[in-house]
């Protein structure tokens, strides 16, 4: 069988990234919602590295995937809003550590395709508005996308298998492809779950390591809503075709979402 991989890169002190494949940079700031999750290693405590994206869905709360957060000893994490270059300095980013971290019971990181791959992280201090920054919407709970609905996977993973480093937001259209498609056995068979959203799989366009835990943002209702958090893929032939992006299914979790921060303190 082929197996999922976390689409996280290993843990690359250089801080240098790819972006998604298939696609192109994103106008600056347009993804508001979109953070980097940064991670800081005990021998070098100052120094922090792009590892995943987010999504900021409460003053206080990001919103990414489980199997970014391995948690080595003494790493500290921070996220960066309004963030656009990881290289440069844009004007428009500020940082803000993580508190705590909440990691869903179900997750087991040694069964990626289990599901319950979501995180929600705790701010050291509230965001705030500075022009560049908003939060995600959640969908309702229990909505599912139809067959091929437009949506957008942005981050700053990996643009090819093995593939060059760029720093910039990217993004691209993926469409949705139903539970009943992508769980056949020449697409994902039983490791896609009704818990998680397939999009992609044209063999073009896909998200890489690096974009994990980012959004798949999707338009509904005339808004925006974060449906996805970025999952797994083929690693490193992350556009193979009828092997698209999985993401877990925000509208399975809304529920445990608005209980753990309503338990700590409200969103």
């Amino acid at each position: 069988a082929i197996s999922g991989s976390p689409l996280r890169d290993a843990f690359q002190k250089d801080g240098l990234t790819g972006r998604v494949i298939g696609g192109h940079e994103a106008q600056q700031n347009s993804w508001k919602w979109q953070v980097s999750l940064q991670i800081a290693y005990a021998d070098s405590p100052t120094f922090y590295s792009h590892i995943c994206g987010g999504t900021l869905i409460g003053s206080k709360w990001v919103m990414t995937a489980a199997h970014c957060l391995s948690m080595p000893p003494g790493a500290t994490y921070r996220v960066a809003l309004g963030e656009h270059s990881l290289l440069n300095v844009d004007g428009t980013e500020y940082y803000i550590g993580v508190d705590r971290v909440f990691i869903h019971d179900g997750w087991n990181p040694y069964d990626i395709a289990n599901g319950y791959d979501i995180a929600l992280l705790l701010l050291s201090s509230p965001a705030y508005d500075n022009g560049f920054v908003e939060l995600g919407m959640l969908p309702p709970e229990g909505v599912i996308l139809p067959n091929n609905y437009p949506c957008y996977i942005t981050g700053w993973g990996l643009v090819s298998a093995g593939g060059s480093s760029a720093d910039r937001l990217q993004e691209v259209m993926l469409p949705v492809v139903d539970h009943e498609i992508c769980s056949q056995s020449n697409w994902w068979g039983s490791q896609a779950k009704v818990t998680m959203i397939c999009a992609g799989g044209d063999g073009v366009r896909s998200g890489c390591s690096g974009d994990s835990g980012g959004p798949l943002s999707c338009y509904r209702d005339n808004h925006w809503e974060v449906h996805g958090i970025v999952s797994f893929g083929l690693v490193p032939y992350c556009n193979t075709y009828q092997k698209p992006t999985v993401f877990t299914r925000v509208s399975a979790y809304v529920d445990w979402i608005y209980s753990t921060t309503t338990n700590n303190g409200g969103l």
